[in-house]
């Protein structure tokens, strides 16, 4: 059925009813909030573009830059979300959405790289499969708020290699599946792989977004980091990463994802003891990293 045509004076569109026309056709729209997110973007949309001025080279060049971010994605790379990464815009919607009580492990970005499963792996285990970088071993408990260690949590794992590159980013070169873990706590709570210190990175720089950066004086480079989600029944589950004392970039992270509280050293271990528990032999290099959840009051 063909919608009836409006009735009554039409305004002409012009810089005084330009956002208030578009708004207008969202109406009919079914989902109330749909209609409220796009009225919103219109709004601000129009907004900047008032108050900007953009010729119609810039506006093109703009979408000449939206359509390039799109064709470079791929099943192996996300440039939409190194976008949203680098203007802050993914850590502003995390923090509006994890909002935790003082205590819980802070949430920071997904990152662009978590495209696969994590396979299963036994406590213990080495994710590095390549062994490029420097061995250590990884090791947390997994607590809820109180501070009640919480058996059979998952912790999901994966990192870049000592050169800095994650396995999708060297198809052919690294592993499949290489410095990716999925581990369930023991009895205690705890975890613990084997794997590499991982080195500092920059974001991928044969995309629009690192040619952003460059033309605006910006560097492209990530602090050296490990990314975790922990996740248990009856809690809340949390993206972030642990991030190594002393890496370079821990304040000008480039896509803005640092919290102090997540920054943890690496040290070496001499105690025989605790390496025949983990495993390998002493020395050896220990990164040790809690996860701390909330109870998800919303399941009771």
């Amino acid at each position: 059925m063909t919608p009836a045509a409006a009735s009554g004076p039409v305004a002409d569109f012009d810089e005084e009813t330009s956002a208030e026309l578009v708004n207008a056709s969202w109406a009919d729209a079914t989902d109330e909030r749909s209609r409220e997110l796009l009225s919103g973007l219109v709004s601000h949309l129009h907004a900047f573009v008032k108050e900007t001025e953009p010729t119609h080279e810039e506006w093109e060049r703009a979408l000449r830059f939206l359509t390039d971010v799109g064709q470079k994605c791929d099943d192996t790379r996300q440039e939409f979300i190194l976008l949203s990464d680098v203007l802050g815009v993914s850590m502003l919607v995390d923090a509006i959405n994890n909002r935790k009580p003082q205590g819980a492990t802070e949430s920071t970005v997904l990152g662009p790289f978590h495209l696969v499963d994590s396979p299963a792996r036994t406590l213990g285990a080495d994710i590095a499969l390549d062994h490029v970088g420097e061995p250590c071993v990884v090791a947390g408990t997994v607590r809820s708020i109180d501070g009640t260690p919480v058996p059979g949590a998952l912790v999901d794992v994966w990192q870049a290699n000592g050169d800095g590159f994650y396995d999708v980013q060297q198809p052919g070169v690294q592993p499949e599946l290489n410095l990716r873990g999925l581990f369930t706590t023991d009895d205690e709570g705890r975890y613990w792989f084997r794997s590499v210190v991982p080195r500092h990175y920059p974001i991928p720089q044969d995309g629009p977004v690192a040619a952003l950066l460059r033309a605006t004086g910006r560097h492209p480079y990530r602090p050296a980091h490990i990314h975790f989600i922990g996740g248990a029944r009856g809690h809340q589950p949390v993206t972030t990463h642990l991030f190594l004392d002393g890496s370079p970039y821990l304040d000008s992270d480039a896509v803005f994802g640092v919290k102090r509280s997540l920054v943890t050293p690496v040290r070496e271990v001499r105690d025989a003891g605790r390496a025949a528990a983990f495993g390998v032999e002493a020395p050896f290099r220990l990164i040790e990293f809690d996860l701390v959840l909330t109870p998800d009051t919303s399941a009771s």
